[in-house]
């Protein structure tokens, strides 16, 4: 066609532009190559002859037309990120007035919910007693996320200095959390013996870095992906083959904890979300606890005699 041709001489033009003047590396250059020939193929099958042409109007149709065609959310947002980085490309140049492509919003992806375990998965996985030193480490760690609800990330960034000696008995962590901000959360009495013992044997390691709470063997703090894989192992230990991140953790204290108190506010602070939205996201109640909820408050939900 002959204004796919001209469409195509353009976006030619820029990949050539992003090749030379950007220094783009050849797969990220066949990804905007692909992105833009599918959207130019589609403009052109409407009708399109010049990119001055191109409308808001124009791209919405696009987006209306690839939900239609079931293309993934994901794809959308990459289709539209190249049309609007080749738009910007045309206005520099004097090919648009403005991009159209900017004014058009991609679709929202709907955010998936992580799997929680039951409490009697979380009792089987926990509930062995460790023979070595390693193991009382581990299995701290992991009584801790599962007790206070934290992320693999605060758990490793913890210092002795946030379990103060006077707050060992009454269960009290000092947490930083994202962006910095620090909150006090409970822990049960589990952890708490299991983290005991851990303070008592982290003074046989080696000290590197003796402000850290829970250490490597070499005696550096721990990372994120040592924790993961240490999960891992003791998983498949107890013969749990699913691939078990520290999050499934942190995903269950916040479920057991709602199925139990109904306190979304309390889960909120505790789980260390700045906003209520994202606590509703992340957490599910099961649907007899909702019941349970309506039919005790709810004034008409009882029949009357």
């Amino acid at each position: 066609m002959a204004e796919s041709i001209e469409l195509e001489r353009l976006v030619e033009r820029f990949i050539d532009y992003l090749q030379g003047s950007r220094g783009y590396a050849v797969h990220t250059l066949t990804q905007y190559r692909r992105q833009l020939g599918v959207i130019t193929q589609a403009l052109a099958s409407q009708g399109l002859q010049q990119w001055s042409e191109l409308t808001a109007r124009a791209v919405e149709g696009l987006v209306v037309s690839w939900r239609r065609q079931e293309v993934g959310i994901p794809s959308i947002h990459q289709r539209l990120a190249a049309l609007r980085s080749f738009c910007d490309y045309l206005g520099e140049r004097g090919e648009l007035q403005h991009n159209p492509a900017k004014l058009v919003q991609a679709p929202k992806q709907g955010r998936r919910l992580p799997k929680n375990m039951d409490v009697d998965g979380v009792a089987h996985l926990l509930d062995e007693e460790p023979d070595d030193e390693l193991g009382i480490r581990d299995r701290s760690m992991f009584e801790l996320i599962y007790s206070a609800g934290l992320r693999v990330s605060e758990l490793v960034s913890l210092n002795l200095s946030d379990i103060p000696t006077g707050r060992l008995a009454t269960h009290e962590l000092r947490v930083t959390g994202k962006g910095g901000k620090t909150r006090i959360v409970p822990y049960g009495a589990e952890a708490g013996l299991w983290l005991k013992l851990w303070i008592a044997t982290r003074k046989n390691w080696p000290q590197t870095e003796p402000e850290a709470l829970f250490l490597s063997q070499r005696g550096r703090r721990l990372s994120v992906r040592s924790v993961q894989l240490r999960l891992k192992q003791w998983a498949l230990r107890r013969g749990i083959s699913d691939n078990l991140h520290p999050h499934k953790l942190r995903h269950s204290f916040a479920s057991h904890m709602l199925e139990s108190s109904g306190d979304l506010r309390a889960v909120q602070e505790l789980l260390g979300h700045a906003n209520l939205s994202t606590t509703q996201v992340y957490t599910h109640l099961d649907f007899q606890h909702l019941a349970g909820v309506y039919d005790n408050a709810h004034p008409r939900a009882k029949k009357k005699p």
